[in-house]
């Protein structure tokens, strides 16, 4: 059975300020371009069942400049709808909310039918990910790649090593990151974590 590699996309202008950036389709900085560049001699020399991205345009970009070839989008790789606190920073949630927590306390709805996501609902779509992975890696043919979002894979994560999606709370994950999931005995474990050149 081959391995889980997770890559986080490259910087973008709203990951370096800190803001929530879920359905706004921002392209790489400069500098997220070279970090997803730098990822391709530790993606090179692999073979891989599957290479999957969310759809939106820094994950697609950071695979494309990774040297992933054949990446299918997938939907549910999309990151979390922060609803309400698209674009805000959490220093500026806490000027309202203080103590406020993505991962307990949620999103308020947002426009355009984003109504934001609970940390099960983002879970639900990360099982059915983790489904799909499965069943690309029980043909044992390579690893699997998932090149997505900071909030997401870390839900992903959790889901994998079997525990509750909030605790992705747990895993923080850097732009332009590699990390990699494998098993150890039979069960799920973190084998790299952040990993960059």
């Amino acid at each position: 059975m081959g391995d889980l590699l997770l890559v986080r996309h490259g910087e973008t202008e709203w990951s370096l300020s800190g803001q929530h950036t879920s359905y706004t389709d921002l392209p790489l900085t400069r500098h997220g371009e070279e970090q997803a560049k730098s990822l391709a001699p530790l993606l090179s020399g692999r073979t891989y069942a599957a290479v999957r991205t969310s759809p939106l345009a820094r994950a697609v970009r950071t695979a494309e400049l990774a040297g992933l070839t054949g990446a299918v989008p997938d939907a549910d790789l999309h990151e979390w709808d922060y609803g309400g606190y698209e674009g805000v920073t959490t220093d500026d949630i806490h000027r309202t909310r203080p103590g406020w927590d993505l991962w307990t306390d949620g999103v308020p709805p947002g426009p355009d039918g984003h109504l934001g996501e609970s940390p099960e609902e983002v879970g639900r779509r990360a099982d059915r990910v983790l489904a799909r992975v499965d069943a690309a890696l029980a043909r044992e043919d390579g690893d699997v790649v998932l090149v997505a979002h900071a909030h997401f894979l870390r839900v992903l994560t959790a889901r994998r090593l079997g525990l509750p999606p909030a605790e992705g709370r747990l895993f923080r994950l850097e732009t332009g990151t590699i990390s990699r999931l494998s098993t150890e005995h039979g069960r799920p474990v973190i084998a790299e974590w952040n990993t960059r050149p």
